[in-house]
């Protein structure tokens, strides 16, 4: 079984759906699913989500497009809401530089805010970074010097030359369904170089639709799709490429107990 380990299941384009959703990942063969927190004001229904669904997880965080209109987003509240059973990650958080939605200084306190929340609270963050690829290395790098911490690049996009620094800060990147696009060949070519033991697939639904549903409302049922096509790229079996990105999503979100089908270990996938 597949997990789709980033998409918003609160956002209103799945309003009504819900159900028939998650039972259309299912029937794909998308085992379990994140949903993202991307606004502490709208964290309720983020966690009320997850709890109705025994297979759905979820995170706390505030996007770096929406820094600048929440307050009160410290350290102390986040670590408090990531006590809840079904958070596994903090975040989304990182830096957007190409809408610059949120002035780049309060991305960048934010940002530092989730990674000392998620240090605390011993969980993965997850980032969002687009055009930001400098700043997002020197940040991560500079608050690794204060004290570890785990965590992936969500729906990466950036350069080859950031994931090599994200991997060897510990980092695990995920990859969407822009990976089918036929324009994303730097983006295929990192795919092709993540260690097996280091990479994840998401939606990010309801954006970025994979081939062959390019153009339609995503769902996490489509991560079967970029799984698939990420399995014959890497030329693997598409069962084995399964296995080993749920073995490295249930060891990077350790709150999020696994199967016992899957045996998790710290160093890697068990095989």
């Amino acid at each position: 079984m597949l997990v789709d380990s980033h998409c918003h299941l609160d956002f209103p384009d799945f309003k009504g759906e819900r159900d028939a959703v998650v039972r259309r990942a299912h029937e794909a063969g998308v085992g379990w699913i994140v949903t993202i927190g991307t606004r502490l004001v709208a964290f309720d229904q983020v966690l009320a989500i997850a709890e109705a669904f025994e297979n759905v997880f979820c995170t706390v965080g505030i996007h770096p497009h929406d820094v600048a209109n929440e307050a009160g987003a410290g350290v102390d509240r986040l670590v408090t809401l990531a006590r809840q059973p079904k958070v596994v990650g903090i975040g989304e958080t990182g830096l957007d530089f190409h809408y610059d939605n949120s002035p780049r200084e309060a991305q960048e306190t934010s940002f530092r805010t989730h990674i000392r929340a998620a240090r605390e609270a011993e969980l993965p963050v997850v980032v969002h970074t687009r055009d930001a690829d400098t700043d997002t290395v020197r940040i991560l790098s500079e608050e690794t010097e204060l004290g570890s911490f785990a965590g992936v690049i969500h729906c990466f996009t950036a350069s080859r030359w950031l994931a090599e620094r994200a991997l060897e800060l510990g980092f695990y990147i995920s990859f969407s369904g822009i990976a089918t696009f036929p324009k994303a060949d730097d983006i295929r070519a990192t795919a092709c170089a993540v260690p097996a033991e280091r990479i994840l697939v998401e939606t990010d639904a309801p954006y970025l639709a994979p081939e062959p549903v390019r153009g339609k409302r995503n769902e996490p049922a489509n991560v079967a799709h970029t799984a698939r096509f990420l399995a014959r790229l890497r030329g693997v079996e598409e069962g084995a490429f399964a296995r080993t990105t749920t073995e490295n999503f249930f060891r990077l979100f350790a709150k999020a107990s696994p199967p016992d089908c899957l045996a998790i270990t710290d160093t890697g996938p068990c095989g």
